[in-house]
């Protein structure tokens, strides 16, 4: 599976989308960016689609008005995030405002999820202890 990656313009169109708010983070994700609150992902960068986490509702009403793409690897698209209007990478300031708005009510849903955890780090094998547990 090929993994597109974000030019930088689309990254920086994806910055300005996210909403400003002290809880968010955006962080770089295999080559493109995902925008977190409280360690949950609520809009991502995908090649040059963005997609939002939705509530049901909110996924409904977007997914039944306007020209949704599939979030994620075509043949394997990411449950729960709808992806924004194509078109609207090409309209300009106008679209970029619906998408604001729409990453606003992705930011405002997944505030309302419980935090992620954090994981433990996981002890890295050396190629002595790999080669020794071999052995056994």
């Amino acid at each position: 599976m090929e993994m597109p990656k974000a030019t930088e313009e689309e990254k920086e169109r994806f910055r300005r989308v996210v909403p400003s708010h002290p809880g968010v983070v955006v962080k770089p994700m295999f080559g493109n960016l995902g925008a977190f609150i409280n360690g949950n992902m609520f809009a991502g960068l995908f090649g040059s689609t963005i997609g939002v986490k939705l509530s049901r509702e909110d996924a409904e009403l977007l997914e039944s008005s306007e020209r949704t793409v599939p979030f994620g690897p075509a043949d394997r698209p990411m449950g729960g995030y709808t992806g924004l209007p194509e078109v609207w990478n090409e309209e300009g300031d106008g679209d970029d405002t619906r998408a604001r708005a729409w990453a606003e009510k992705a930011l405002a849903y997944v505030a309302t999820l419980p935090p992620k955890e954090a994981k433990e780090p996981k002890a890295r094998a050396t190629k002595a202890g790999a080669r020794g547990a071999a052995a056994k």
